[in-house]
């Protein structure tokens, strides 16, 4: 018997995939506890339309986080930091994600996560720094981040 999944089951198939299995199997499990459908042409057609929009959706966020992406990387946008430093331009603490996070919302009003931004420790000196920041899957934006003396 040919089935939709409508959830993933362990070792039969992934939600959305289209399965034979035994009827028996079918009926008597996957149909009765809801974990697939009967692969009829209306219901092939209904996982058709639902797979053409997740992959709509899916394309106009793709847009959507290549166009943050420019506006992130903008020659213009480059986030400026102050704080308090030694004599030898080292920084007395360090510059985090989420100060990087909170000062480019509250200069440009732009708001990425900062679990998103890839900075093993943070920015230990003075100048400038490139942070990477994962924007969505695929997408991947660089932070310009100017750290200056705190007066």
């Amino acid at each position: 018997m040919k089935v939709i999944f409508t959830q993933d089951v362990r070792g039969k198939g992934k939600k959305g995939e289209v399965k034979n299995v035994a009827s028996g199997y079918a009926q008597n499990f996957l149909i009765k506890n809801n974990k697939a459908i009967e692969a009829t042409k209306a219901n092939m057609a209904k996982l058709t339309a639902e797979q053409n929009r997740e992959e709509k959706d899916y394309q106009a966020e793709l847009a959507e986080a290549k166009k943050f992406k420019a506006e992130i990387e903008k020659d213009s946008t480059v986030v400026e930091i102050s704080a308090k430093a030694g004599t030898d331009g080292r920084l007395f603490g360090s510059v985090t994600t989420k100060k990087i996070a909170e000062e480019l919302d509250k200069q440009y009003g732009l708001k990425v996560d900062k679990h998103k931004m890839v900075l093993s420790e943070g920015a230990k000196a003075l100048g400038y720094i490139n942070v990477p920041a994962k924007i969505f899957d695929g997408v991947e934006a660089t932070i310009r981040v100017h750290i200056v003396e705190k007066s």
